[in-house]
């Protein structure tokens, strides 16, 4: 199955995506309530807004094959633009290491062949539970310049290395970390487990951090990238806070597109309770 979609047109495989989501969103009661109750937590309640967030959010699952699967070359031909990588490459040319965040929005997916164009770049990631996927997906990020770092106290020793040697490394910031990884943070209003090792990349003087962020073109057309370089921190703002804020930002762009079904305020085991 992951084969056939990883070489179907992307425009049907789109299509195929927003029908299932729908059936998901009819049926699935808890999927449903946690995409209604974030959208409505960011002041995106109306029907509109959701109509929209569930149909980006087939897209999202059923493209996933075809960036696990299929050559580099001919997903980096998907892009139609790139916006804000000449910032990027001014700071490289600096002497800085380069820090990528990429929440979950839009194709992330495809981020990293983006920056690997350019650089070597090495991407924190949590294994999957699912051994079998697990295998698919760290085969299909693996590719030329890119190297995957475990979210472990090794994969964070690998992201050093990388950023000492003035090369990128890319993370999920609102991927909700494990005990003792974050903190409570205010995210769209409400507190969210946040990690804290982002904003220490964040703060270091001798890095420069961007959001990336994909968007989907309409009618499978392909993507368009933009790399925006992280908003100072307010007065008095805390390192984590500051990435939260400038990820509300970027995803008011095009709140559609984020994936308001990842359950992003949930308490993970033995953290302490919200505040």
């Amino acid at each position: 199955m992951m084969q056939l979609l990883a070489r179907l047109p992307l425009a049907f495989v789109h299509a195929l995506g927003v029908a299932v989501a729908w059936v998901i969103y009819a049926f699935a009661a808890k999927w449903r309530a946690r995409l209604r109750a974030n959208l409505a937590q960011a002041g995106y309640g109306d029907a509109r807004h959701r109509r929209a967030a569930v149909a980006e959010a087939g897209k999202m699952v059923f493209e996933a094959p075809r960036m696990w699967l299929r050559p580099g070359a001919e997903l980096r031909a998907l892009i139609r633009r790139v916006e804000g990588m000449e910032a990027v490459l001014a700071a490289r040319a600096a002497g800085k290491g380069i820090v990528f965040f990429t929440p979950h929005y839009g194709c992330f997916e495809i981020t990293p062949l983006v920056a690997s164009g350019h650089m070597p770049l090495t991407v924190l990631y949590r294994p999957h539970k699912k051994e079998r996927l697990q295998r698919v997906i760290v085969e299909g990020r693996e590719r030329k310049n890119i190297a995957l770092a475990p979210a472990s106290t090794a994969g964070v020793r690998m992201l050093l290395a990388a950023l000492r040697r003035g090369e990128a490394i890319g993370i999920l910031p609102d991927q909700v970390p494990g005990r003792g990884e974050g903190e409570w943070v205010e995210f769209f209003g409400r507190p969210a487990y946040t990690m804290t090792l982002a904003g220490k990349f964040a703060a270091r003087e001798d890095c420069a951090a961007f959001l990336a962020m994909c968007e989907r073109l309409p009618r499978g057309a392909g993507y368009a990238v933009r790399i925006l370089p992280l908003a100072p921190a307010l007065p008095g703002e805390s390192p984590a806070r500051r990435i939260n804020r400038a990820l509300e930002e970027a995803i008011r762009e095009r709140p559609e597109q984020y994936m308001w079904s990842y359950n992003r305020y949930k308490r993970p085991h033995g953290a302490p309770p919200p505040p």
